[in-house]
């Protein structure tokens, strides 16, 4: 068996390191964009690119180099102060940080390096310096007049100034190691910067039986003689900026101050005025040869100790899984002693709910490490916005707001597709030409809204654009050509736009890169359902669309209410459950046979009985002295759903449904039980949305009468 590769670790680790750097990239560019960019957001933009060049150049990744070395050469000018990045510049920005993403990622992947698109770019780029290089050569240009004589003074024979030296102290720390940095590299860039003389330090290596394999001993002595500045030796060390001590200390050249060039006698000059010399200034001792303070971006080495440790992904889902595990034994441990008889105030019932502490403890504790802010997928839209807005031609800005939030790593993964599709929609369909923007009197540029937050125990993510709305009349010309709905359907607003997640919906008249396929809002709407999520849209003509987008925070374990409804077990989300009541005669009303809603403290809600509604029986005569559920939703939207018993209130684990399992609406996914019991895990919303039941014909006209 061949030894592994300790380059493919280290190499593993600058790309993960390359993405929080393109990252920081993005995050730069956009608040240039924005007019809220400093010197220092300048400064991060170039270091981020400068950064990943570095690195690439010890993998021997030639073509990202090129392509990040011309890149950063354009950002140090707008550094600098010599080149203005206006609107258009940032925009060749933003497009030259998708392709060095694109770069990194072919050259982590091993793929084909996208050369012809890079060219493009890099000529642009290229052609923004040369403006500027133009410039300057024509303010560098000095206009004189020769004296009319020549002066041979020898000046040919000096010999060519000596390479400057310098003396490099360098103490790794441990933390050095563990991010996946080497000192071999290190050093062998120092080789190639010039002549080297290198001198490993093992005065700290302890005995044997005190040595600590995760400490740091070693330490490198290196006089570099190289005709370089200070700053060239400082971008090596950059990736392990506060990392370790470094000093870097000029050593003082021996060379006489002054050279004799000839004796030879002049030719006779012509009398110039004689200048007044400077004061003799007294001679200045040597600076003593004390070592430079250590040039760490990190002030404290406290910082340096918080470095982020990254784990396999394979690792934390086996976590996760295990403590679903003790969550369903913990759940049937309860069980097992509450139907032993013993009291309440017993030891083991004690240690029981400490049990179920630390449970919740850990189970917060495991979800926490996977949870994610959905930063990374909100700068990917932004990619796709740059990239539909320029394929039809629309002047679009995205607006991000909640980037912090934070999601399960699986849901993040898994909306990507989803969103990109919607983020498209928008741009095409969404927003109007900029002639119709500028005819209806709004801004030429359009503006795509990308919103997150935590609502009601789940995840709301809002796409929103400021264009024409849904054309209504068409979409249901459409549906009705396509014999979805009956030319004499009667539909409401809301319908009419659920029209949009059918199969095969499409209202793009031409197929293009974007739209027009006949893949449409039905995947989207099946991608969300599958993440145990739900979407909706609203629209207002002239102003635009918003689609409602609710998701679980995690896709792992759940604080369910279990219920019995006609001899079933079943387990409604607790975040869902506002209170629960009894109906009496005080607080049913009956509009008409068959039709019921509940008075809550003066306002009507639609009753739902949860087992006609899932097909487990047929309607009842009377539900007075029945036992109901009052929910709302992340809308606030709310309704009565009538159940048989409230058992519990419990931790479940999610075991979701795979394809082999019809969907039926209202299901969301599975559980086990402290008993071994199998249970469904209900959507109430969209058990109500889906309803059956007679209620629903006047819960929405009731609902609009009494909000």
């Amino acid at each position: 068996m061949s030894a592994p590769d300790p380059m493919a670790e280290i190499r593993a680790s600058f790309f993960i390191e390359c993405e929080e750097l393109l990252e920081a990239l993005q995050d730069g560019l956009e608040a240039m964009a924005e007019d809220t960019g400093d010197l220092e957001t300048i400064n991060v933009v170039f270091r981020a690119v400068h950064s990943i060049k570095g690195g690439a150049g010890a993998f021997g990744l030639e073509g990202l180099v090129r392509f990040a070395h011309r890149y950063e050469t354009v950002l140090d000018a707008v550094r600098s102060n010599t080149l203005v990045a206006d609107g258009d510049a940032i925009k060749l920005f933003f497009r030259a940080a998708d392709h060095l993403s694109d770069l990194v990622r072919e050259s982590r992947d091993d793929g084909i390096l996208p050369e012809a698109e890079g060219d493009a770019i890099l000529t642009e780029l290229d052609a923004l310096l040369g403006d500027h290089g133009v410039e300057e050569e024509d303010e560098a240009e000095i206009e004189f007049q020769p004296l009319g004589l020549s002066l041979d003074l020898g000046l040919a024979d000096l010999p060519p100034p000596a390479p400057a030296r310098f003396t490099i102290n360098f103490a790794p720390e441990p933390e050095m190691y563990e991010t996946g940095n080497e000192p071999y590299m290190i050093l062998r860039a120092l080789a190639e910067l010039g002549s080297c003389e290198v001198t490993c330090l093992t005065d700290k290596i302890p005995q044997l039986n005190e040595f600590a394999p995760e400490a740091s001993y070693l330490k490198w002595t290196v006089v570099l003689t190289a005709d370089v500045q200070e700053a060239e030796i400082v971008s090596i060390f950059e990736f392990v900026d506060g990392l370790c001590a470094l000093t870097i200390a000029p050593i003082q050249s021996d060379a006489p101050a002054t050279q004799e060039v000839s004796n030879d006698p002049l030719p006779d000059l012509p009398v110039l005025p004689e200048l007044t010399p400077p004061p003799a200034r007294a001679a200045e001792p040597a600076p003593p040869q004390t070592p430079a303070p250590a040039t760490k971006a990190k002030a404290t080495p406290q910082s340096a100790a918080k470095s982020v440790v990254r784990v396999d992904l394979d690792r934390i889902e086996r976590l996760v899984n295990l403590v679903g595990e003790l969550v369903i034994n913990q759940a049937m441990l309860s069980q097992s002693l509450e139907s032993s008889g013993l009291s309440p105030h017993s030891d083991a019932m004690n240690g029981l709910e400490e049990f179920q502490r630390l449970t919740r403890d850990i189970q917060d504790s495991v979800m926490m490490i996977r949870a994610q802010p959905v930063k990374s997928l909100f700068q990917r839209m932004s990619r796709i916005v740059r990239e539909c807005s320029a394929a039809v031609r629309k002047d679009v800005r995205l607006v991000t707001e909640g980037d912090t939030t934070e999601v399960d790593k699986t849901v993040i993964e898994r909306l990507s597709d989803p969103l990109t599709h919607m983020i498209r929609n928008a741009v095409d369909h969404g927003l109007e030409s900029t002639q119709n923007r500028l005819a209806a009197g709004k801004p030429e540029q359009g503006v795509v809204k990308l919103t997150a937050a935590h609502r009601s125990g789940r995840v709301i993510i809002e796409v929103s654009d400021d264009g024409g709305g849904i054309n209504r009349e068409k979409v249901k010309q459409i549906a009705t050509e396509k014999g979805l709905i009956a030319a004499d359907a009667s539909l409401t607003d809301t319908e009419i736009d659920n029209l949009l997640f059918l199969p095969g919906f499409s209202t793009a008249s031409e197929v293009s890169d974007l739209s027009g396929r006949g893949v449409g809002m039905d995947v989207v709407r099946n991608a969300i359902q599958a993440l145990g999520g739900r979407i909706t849209i609203t629209s207002t003509p002239g102003e635009g669309t918003t689609f409602f987008i609710s998701l679980p925070l995690t896709l792992a374990v759940l604080d369910g209410m279990v219920v019995q409804v006609a001899g079933e077990t079943m387990v409604l989300p607790l975040n869902l459950v506002i209170e629960t009541l009894t109906i009496d005669h005080s607080n049913l009303e009956q509009t008409r046979p068959g039709l019921n809603v509940v008075r809550v403290r003066g306002e009507f809600v639609s009753l739902f009985d949860l087992g006609v509604e899932l097909g487990y029986r047929s309607a009842q005569d009377s539900y007075l002295d029945a036992v109901v559920l009052l929910i709302a939703d992340e809308a606030g939207s709310r309704a009565a759903l009538i159940v048989d018993e409230i058992q519990d209130q419990r931790q479940v684990v999610i075991k979701g449904l795979d394809e082999s399992f019809y969907r039926a609406p209202g299901i969301a996914a599975a559980t086990i039980l402290g008993d071994g019991q199998i249970a469904l895990i209900l959507d109430p919303s969209d058990i109500i949305a889906q309803a059956q039941g007679s209620t629903l014909a006047i819960a929405p006209n009731l609902m609009e009468l009494t909000s």
